[in-house]
C-alpha cells in the first residue's frame, strides 16, 4: 500500500459530517491529533514515569489513529500525504544536508521554518 493509498482508505471512514466540506475535514483532522499524540504520549509517560511495562502493540495502534487524523487533515487542505511527506524531506535535507547536527538546529538560516 502507498501513503496515498492510505489516505484514500482513511476517507472511506470520516465522517459525514466532516465531509461536508474541507473546513470541517481540517478541523476534525488537527483535533484529532491532538488528541491522539496525547494518547500515545500518556502510554511513554506511563513507561517512563509511573513504573508500567510498554505495551507497544498499543502505542502502534494509537499511532495507526495519528496516521488516520494525519490523512483527514492533508485532505482537508487539498493536500496527499506523498506530497506532504515530500515536502518534509525537502526541507530536512536542505536544512542538514549532512545529517542532524546540534549547530545547524540552532543556527537555522532566516526564514528556514
Amino acid at each position: 500500500m502507498t501513503i496515498n493509498d492510505y489516505q484514500k482508505e482513511a476517507m472511506r471512514t470520516v465522517s459525514p459530517i466532516a465531509a461536508v466540506s474541507g473546513g470541517n475535514l481540517l478541523l476534525e483532522g488537527v483535533m484529532g491529533l491532538c488528541g491522539e499524540t496525547g494518547e500515545v504520549m500518556d502510554l511513554v509517560k506511563k513507561h517512563i514515569f509511573q513504573g508500567h511495562e510498554l505495551d507497544k502493540d498499543r502505542v502502534a495502534h494509537e499511532l495507526g489513529d495519528v496516521a488516520w487524523y494525519l490523512a483527514t487533515a492533508a485532505q482537508g487542505i487539498g493536500y496527499d500525504l506523498e506530497t506532504i511527506f515530500q515536502m518534509n524531506i525537502d526541507k530536512l535535507r536542505a536544512r542538514y544536508p549532512d545529517g542532524f547536527t546540534p549547530d545547524k538546529s540552532i543556527n537555522r538560516k532566516p526564514g528556514d521554518e
